[in-house]
């Protein structure tokens, strides 16, 4: 049995240490932290590592300083046009200012969260009404987002201490109501384009059809033009060529041409000629010695 005074160092030692780890704090590297007493905070940016304070009188609070990641809820917004859309997004957001920041959340990121997202959604409200359907979901979606991300850390940083690193779209759709009238105008539209670029090519497909016809009608034209230019200049050299072979000797050239005249017109064994006994055809034969 343990005596009364082994009982008081026991004390005295849980004491101690009660007292000892009440006055050690840590600070890891990615958390801020401050220093409370009594609700009034003393030191607003605690450093991360090991650090002493008051047992029971001071308070250390801390709370995650990585960049965080908020959704916001799918909400409906009006465009420009006065049409429904609705927006899904998303908000990465550290903390800037630590005094700030516990001053109006007290370290509590739901609650953080709760602030933040309302002043994007006010921002996102406005930056939608002032856009078409086509430049929200298309046309200026980065241009939104850049405005949104802009807008909403000057108005965090000035309210709650917090940087607001990005904002980003995830999802834009139609209400429900009006989809089904939307992707059929749509639809309706797509089928437009698709006639009036399929009437562009026929059009155009005419028109190259008409050219190439147009350009195979002048070439054959040239190159018929040159074939008949080349016949008769190759008659002309061929009669020249005949011309002057003979004119060397003109009898024979009678006598030769009058044999061919022969050979034609009797060809056939029974082919017959009438002629007077004094015709000029008939001369080589009334003088074959000549």
């Amino acid at each position: 049995m343990m005596n009364p005074r082994m009982m008081q160092i026991l004390t005295v030692v849980l004491v101690v240490l009660t007292v000892l780890s009440s006055s050690i704090y840590t600070i890891r590297e990615t958390q801020r932290g401050v220093l409370v007493q009594f609700g009034e905070i003393i030191d607003a940016d605690l450093k991360a590592g090991i650090g002493f304070k008051l047992p029971f009188i001071h308070e250390v609070r801390k709370f995650d300083a990585r960049t965080q990641v908020s959704d916001s809820e799918r909400t409906e917004y009006l465009t420009q046009e006065n049409k429904f859309l609705i927006v899904d997004a998303y908000v990465l957001w550290k903390v800037a200012n630590v005094k700030k920041y516990f001053t109006v959340t007290g370290g509590d990121k739901s609650k953080a969260e709760l602030l933040l997202m309302a002043r994007v959604k006010d921002s996102l409200k406005n930056k939608v009404s002032e856009r078409t359907v086509q430049e929200v979901v298309a046309g200026q979606r980065d241009q939104l987002m850049f405005e949104l991300t802009q807008d909403a850390n000057r108005i965090a940083k000035q309210e709650f201490g917090i940087e607001v690193v990005d904002v980003r779209v995830k999802r834009v759709d139609f209400p429900d109501s009006i989809a089904e009238s939307i992707y059929n105008r749509m639809q309706t539209e797509r089928e437009r384009e698709a006639r009036e670029y399929r009437s562009q090519g026929n059009e155009l497909g005419e028109t190259i059809k008409a050219e190439a016809d147009r350009a195979q009608k002048v070439l054959l034209a040239e190159a018929y033009r040159q074939s008949e230019t080349l016949r008769g200049e190759g008659d002309a050299t061929a009669a020249a060529i005949a011309a002057a072979a003979f004119s060397k000797d003109a009898e024979f050239y009678r006598f030769y041409r009058s044999m061919q005249a022969y050979r034609n017109s009797f060809s056939k064994p029974n082919d017959l000629m009438v002629l007077k006994g004094d015709s000029e055809f008939l001369r080589y034969m009334r003088q074959p010695n000549k």
